[in-house]
Formats: structure tokens, C-alpha cells, sequence
């Protein structure tokens, strides 16, 4: 075992080393007194400018438990480490027919990952291409607009995420979360993702590590098909007996769908095989762009700059009088507004960033919360979605965005003329009232939203800041209800995960979704 010494506070200038000794003195213990002793988990407290401070969290391990024991009891702030050790159970039944997973995102990756190391040789169905032939693909589109409705920011090795900022923050509380974060370092990953509060791969290692996950699945027997999208399924009896795609039709054990928030075709595909799917809330609004040296300054104040500080980053949030939420959401510092469209004639804007993130601008989405009451049916999510895209397309052609500045939005006189900051949207942008592009609900929600979060970060209240729409893929609008098993309530060898299915926000979340419905196979099914 181990211990975990929290809440570790130290200037900026303090080195690693000191706060490992700060840490090891509150234990009563000195250097020789451990046999390892690092930093866990380290975040910046920036809430008073005038003392701006790092907050530690301090691994150590001894060897003697009765020790841990006693320091856990007697020092304020004390735990014991949770291992990121994935023991599975396996069971008896013997599969007939593959162990089949569609999507090749974070839930399926680490699904696959997971079960080709413990010997089943899963089968991957993957609708996109390969990294390096989906970032040709990507890279083409933004150039020319010239899209690949198979293979795009949203489909593809990686899924959605591998152009994103690699973000690897979560909300859950799952210690399988560590996994996930050593086995990204294990593949690739900057060691900083272990021990930062707020870690990020960035879009240019991420494809990396993607490349080096699918080498390992395919070297312990498994199999990763692109250009292989899940073209039909069989289900009889409450069961998937197979499934169709380009490969021909493959009989199934078990179908884990880890198909992604952006695959409707499939999600179509799944309810008209009367699989059961229920609506569920998401958010629609807009990219803001600023300087990074008004964030910087936003936060640090007059040391806004500093090389001992990280590149600042924000996450807002507020709620209306009538109980509407509106949220940044995906912050990419030093980042760019990239088009992310996976339809012909839709425009859609998501947010990425490299790992250096050295780029002038930040941008982050505003969000405003859509529920289930503000649409009719189990699409009416994805078709809300369909229409603020299509109107942006409308609007402007070839893909060029809507946008205009936050003192244009708020005046109703939408404009770029007065922007103190240059849009990094690809396909570029044009002048557009936003308010014709979605609900009166949502702009409103943006609205009181913008003028909330300028009272909280100054940078807020630049009304040059460019507002770039739309930005609609925040989560699926749909989800697929599973049981305590975590199979489909519709068929007893499907097990729903990830983002697509409604059960994840995420990398992280989705990558623990997927460890969670490998796990339940192996429960149910022995391997050879």
C-alpha cells in the first residue's frame, strides 16, 4: 500500500524536492524514512492574486502498513493511495462468436486494450480511418472544404477527441481513472498527465499514443478495422446473434457500442432494431475567442507571464433565474477554433490545442443546457442539432462560420470590424446575428451568461472577444439505457459506453466507461 498526503501548500518558486521534504515532516518521517516518496498530484491556487500558490498532493510509501496506518489516523489531509491495479473476474460461458467493438474512441480503445490483454481478441469496427489518414482527411477538409462524411474530426482513430486538447480532467470519482492516466504515459503521454491537476496530451502527441494503443491490441491477437462502419445488426431472442458490416457478417458473443456522440446514423441503426434509446440533455452555444494574454492577466494579474506559471485556463458557470444553466466547456488555452463537421452542408465548431498550447489565442465553448422538454422524441435532440448546423451552413456556404463580436452580439449588430483578436476558424469566418441560428431560449441563456462571467474574469468584458457558431457536439442528445450489468435493457450481450451511449464527458470518463464494459465481458465470458 500506500499513503497520500494532501493539500501540501507551496510558493511558486519551491522545488519538488522541498515539498517532498515538507510533506515527509509533517509524517515525522525524513528521506531514508520511506522507500518511495514523489509528487501525486499538484494544482495551481490562483483565487488571490496576491498570493498565488501551488497546492501538492505527496505519494509516499513505506514499508511497514502499521506505519501508513498510523500516519493516515493522525495526519489532517491523509488517505491511502487507491491502486490503479485492474483485477478482472472471469466467468464460465463460452462465447460464440466474437467479442466485437464498435468505435475506435476512448471507451472502445481502452474496452479493446483491456481484453486483448487478457487473451479474447476482440474485433474492432471502426467507421473512420487510421490517425495518419484521418488527419490527411481532417487537414484536407479545413483547407479546401473538402469532407469525408466517414472519416472527420468527429469519426476516426481516437474518436473526437484526438482533435481536441486531450483533456484529461473528469468529475467521477473512480480510482480505475489512475489507470488510465498511467496507461496514456505507458503509450506516449508527457509524464506531467500523472501529476497535474488539470493534465492534457494535446492533439499532436495524442495521435501518437492512439498509433502505439492499437500496435499493442493488434500484437496480443486483436483486430482494428477502418473504414468499417456497423452496417446492420441481428437480434433475436434478446440477444445480437451477429452483426453486418463491409467485413461481411460476423457472429456475436458479445457487441460492446462505444460508437461516439456524433454517430447518428448508428444510433438510428440500433433503435431501428429495436433497441431501446431515451432523449437526453446536452448543450448547444457558441466558441469565444481571447487573447492568451488576457486569460493570462484575467487570472495571474501583474504576473501574468511568469515561466513558473501555467498557461492560464478557466471554467465558468452559471444559472439563470429559471433554472437554465450556460458553462465554458473544453477551455483550450494557446489554442484554435477548428471546423469539425461530419455532414455535408452542416458547419460545426469544436476547440483544440497542441501540448506546448503556445498559441496567441484561447477559446473555450459557451454552452447553454438543452433538455428534453425543449424538444419532442428520441431524435429530437440530434435533429435540433441538424438545424442550428444546417442554418450556420445556410448562412454563410463552404463551410465558413458564423461569428461576431461579443459587443456585437450583445448589441444585436452583429460585427468583426471592432475584434481585438484575429478568429483561428480555418475555413474562416463571416458576420452573422447568432440569434438566427438558434432557439430565443439559448441566446438569451448566452447572453445573461456573458454578462455574468465578466464580473468573474475580466477578460470576459472585452467586448471584442469573437464569438465563432456553431458549437453543438457537447455530448450526445440521446442515450441507451442499460441495466446494473451494464448491458442494453434491450438485449443481453450489448453493452452500451462511452459518450455515444450517454454514460461519459470525456476522455477519461469515457475510457473508464469502456474498462467497465470490458470488465462485465470478462465476468460473463472465459477467454482461451
Amino acid at each position: 500500500m500506500a499513503i497520500i498526503i494532501n493539500n501540501i501548500s507551496a510558493p511558486l518558486e519551491m522545488k519538488p524536492e522541498e515539498v517532498i521534504g515538507r510533506a515527509l515532516k509533517l509524517c515525522g518521517l525524513n528521506a531514508r524514512g520511506a522507500v518511495r516518496a514523489d509528487i501525486h498530484k499538484t494544482s495551481l491556487d490562483a483565487r488571490r492574486r496576491g498570493s498565488i500558490h501551488f497546492v501538492h498532493s505527496v505519494y509516499i510509501e513505506l514499508d511497514d502498513p502499521a506505519a501508513e496506518k498510523k500516519i493516515c489516523e493522525r495526519v489532517k489531509g491523509s488517505r491511502y493511495a487507491e491502486p490503479a491495479v485492474i483485477m478482472p473476474q472471469f466467468g464460465e460461458a463460452k462465447p460464440e462468436g466474437r467479442i466485437i467493438i464498435a468505435g475506435f474512441g476512448p471507451a472502445g480503445m481502452f474496452a479493446a486494450l483491456l481484453l486483448a490483454r487478457y487473451g479474447y481478441r476482440p474485433l474492432v469496427l471502426e467507421k473512420g480511418a487510421s490517425v495518419d489518414e484521418r488527419t490527411a482527411l481532417v487537414k484536407r477538409f479545413w483547407r479546401t472544404g473538402e469532407l469525408d462524411e466517414r472519416s472527420n474530426v468527429q469519426f476516426g482513430e481516437g474518436g473526437a477527441g484526438t482533435f481536441s486538447d486531450g483533456k484529461l480532467t473528469t468529475r467521477i470519482r473512480d480510482p480505475r481513472c489512475r489507470f488510465v492516466l498511467e496507461t496514456f504515459a505507458q503509450f506516449g503521454a508527457d509524464k506531467s498527465v500523472l501529476t497535474k491537476a488539470k493534465p492534457h496530451i494535446g492533439t499532436d502527441v495524442l495521435r501518437d499514443v492512439v498509433k502505439n494503443m492499437r500496435g499493442e491490441i493488434i500484437s496480443l491477437g486483436g483486430e482494428v478495422c477502418f473504414d468499417t462502419p456497423l452496417t446492420g445488426l441481428n437480434i433475436s431472442d434478446g440477444r445480437v446473434k451477429s452483426v453486418v458490416s463491409s467485413r461481411g457478417e460476423e457472429p456475436c458473443a458479445a457487441l460492446i457500442a462505444a460508437v461516439g456522440h456524433s454517430a447518428h446514423d448508428t444510433l438510428r441503426l440500433f433503435h431501428g432494431t429495436g433497441i431501446q434509446l431515451e432523449p437526453k440533455a446536452f448543450s448547444v452555444g457558441a466558441r469565444i475567442e481571447h487573447k492568451q494574454s488576457a486569460v493570462d492577466y484575467s487570472l495571474y494579474g501583474k504576473l501574468a507571464g511568469s515561466p513558473m506559471l501555467p498557461v492560464g485556463e478557466y471554467q465558468l458557470s452559471h444559472h439563470t433565474a429559471s433554472g437554465r444553466g450556460v458553462y465554458t466547456f473544453c477551455m483550450c488555452p494557446g489554442g484554435t477554433v477548428v471546423a469539425a463537421a461530419s455532414e455535408t452542408g452542416r458547419v460545426v465548431t469544436n476547440g483544440m490545442s497542441e501540448f506546448a498550447r503556445s498559441g496567441d489565442n484561447a477559446n473555450a465553448a459557451v454552452a447553454v443546457s438543452v433538455t428534453p422538454e425543449d424538444y419532442e422524441g428520441v431524435f429530437g435532440g440530434v435533429e435540433l442539432q441538424a438545424q442550428i448546423e444546417r442554418a450556420a451552413y445556410q448562412a454563410t456556404r463552404d463551410y465558413i462560420a458564423p461569428a461576431t463580436t461579443v459587443g456585437g452580439f450583445l448589441s444585436g449588430k452583429p460585427s468583426l470590424k471592432n475584434a481585438s483578436v484575429s478568429p483561428t476558424y480555418s475555413r474562416g469566418v463571416e458576420a452573422y446575428e447568432l440569434r438566427k441560428l438558434f432557439p430565443g431560449f439559448v441566446t438569451d441563456t448566452l447572453e445573461e451568461g456573458l454578462r455574468a462571467f465578466s464580473k468573474k474574469l475580466s477578460c470576459f468584458g472585452d467586448k471584442g472577444a469573437v464569438l465563432t457558431a456553431p458549437e453543438t457536439r457537447t455530448s450526445s442528445p440521446v442515450r441507451m439505457p442499460r441495466s446494473e450489468s451494464l448491458t442494453s435493457v434491450s438485449a443481453e450481450n450489448l453493452y452500451p459506453c462511452g459518450e455515444g451511449a450517454g454514460y461519459a464527458g470525456g476522455i477519461t470518463s469515457a475510457a473508464v466507461d469502456g474498462i467497465r464494459a470490458a470488465l462485465a465481458v470478462m465476468e460473463r465470458f472465459g477467454h482461451e
